[in-house]
């Protein structure tokens, strides 16, 4: 049933930091539940804090454990800024549809941070600033012109000169656009924080456990398992990132590799205020830091799966990240202390795709993160759970599969 991938390899930074672990059980017997989550990273233990504090009983199942997919190959810059430029995206799905999915990403983050915060989850979340760089893809006019598009749909945009860039954050490039109020977070302590939230309310964690098959209809879902029992459901969301079911339609969604470093600490030379950074180029550079004093850098995707392949490029891009962080910073170590891959989901406007699968009413799926997968999976569980509840939510048909 599913597409199964080898979602990420070598060692990722967050390896270096401990996190809580969530107890999950063996599946012994046939079980019912309101809900069904298949996967357990960032995106199933969202939707789980969401459903069960609803109210609603709750199973989640994952064929490795939890967080043991591509949740802990995330750089987590979690960031509204939505990986397709707002002029650009206006082009492709009308000006009031792009403004409207921008904002729906701010407030998605806005949520995300006083969700962190009311629950106590301890996930070294810190508010940054983030500078987007002008590259290959937008030069300096166009970034004026995206922060200005940017004012006009009410989101907060400062377009930085060379000189202004240089002299508030050392950095030499054409221009920039800084904005402000996005979120740097251990994605692993995050994803543990609201297993255990829901684990409190009572939900059920059973791992490894694949699902094999699914049969549905107006009534609910069963699910087939590999370990032999079934798991019957009124509803059932898919979390699977980018392993998805045969089920779900392929159209609109691809999957892409990508590569990542972490420098050794330096806090001493980091830059002013710490912010995010990514480049208007194509592919596209990211940089962020770890509260530590760790650089992380990513990017240089490729339009290909093949984890083989994939993995044995490590090295070479590796190099080539270190090279392009050492062209923004000088004066950093850009030594590699930890080198991952990975693969993760793309759509051509940079939007995920959420809700009902077409045919499919009580089951749920989420496609496509890009590089905005934590605030994306935050605005599943908000469409989700409103859906599941017998709400509308107001973006539902923004984002919804096209039959």
């Amino acid at each position: 049933m599913p597409r199964k991938l080898d979602l990420r390899s070598g060692a990722p930074v967050w390896s270096a930091y401990r996190s809580p672990s969530v107890p999950t059980s063996r599946l012994t017997r046939d079980l019912k539940t309101d809900v069904l989550i298949v996967g357990m990273g960032i995106s199933g233990a969202m939707m789980a804090e969401a459903l069960t504090r609803a109210g609603h009983s709750l199973i989640c199942i994952d064929r490795r454990g939890p967080l043991k997919g591509s949740t802990a190959a995330t750089t987590a810059l979690v960031q509204f800024e939505i990986d397709q430029p707002l002029t650009k995206l206006s082009g492709m799905i009308g000006g009031a549809a792009a403004q409207q999915a921008w904002r729906r990403a701010r407030l998605a983050l806005f949520n995300l941070r006083g969700g962190i915060a009311e629950l106590g989850i301890r996930c070294r979340a810190e508010s940054a600033q983030s500078l987007y760089l002008a590259g290959a893809t937008l030069g300096p006019s166009d970034l004026r012109k995206e922060a200005e598009a940017r004012r006009q749909a009410g989101i907060g945009a400062s377009f930085l000169t060379r000189e202004m860039l240089r002299a508030e954050f050392g950095i030499d490039r054409a221009a920039a656009i800084l904005s402000h109020g996005n979120l740097s977070l251990d994605p692993r302590k995050l994803t543990s924080g609201l297993l255990l939230e829901a684990l409190k309310r009572k939900a059920r964690y059973y791992a490894p456990v694949e699902a094999t098959s699914i049969k549905d209809n107006r009534l609910g879902v069963a699910v087939a398992t590999r370990q032999g029992p079934t798991i019957s459901a009124r509803h059932l969301v898919l979390t699977t990132g980018y392993e998805l079911p045969d089920i779900v339609p392929a159209a609109c969604h691809s999957v892409i590799s990508t590569w990542a470093i972490a420098t050794p600490r330096q806090p001493a030379q980091i830059w002013p205020g710490a912010a995010m950074i990514w480049e208007a180029s194509e592919p596209y550079l990211y940089v962020r830091t770890t509260p530590d004093g760790r650089v992380i850098c990513g990017g240089e995707d490729e339009d290909f799966t093949d984890e083989e392949r994939r993995d044995a490029l490590t090295a070479k891009k590796a190099r080539a990240l270190a090279k392009k962080l050492a062209r923004i910073f000088p004066h950093l170590d850009t030594r590699t202390e930890f080198a991952w891959s990975g693969s993760f989901g793309s759509t051509s406007t940079g939007l995920p795709i959420i809700g009902k699968l077409p045919g499919h009413p009580r089951i749920h799926a989420v496609m496509g993160y890009g590089g905005n997968g934590i605030v994306f999976s935050q605005i599943a569980s908000e469409i989700v759970s409103a859906t599941i509840a017998g709400a509308d939510d107001v973006d539902a048909d923004l984002f919804a599969f096209r039959s």
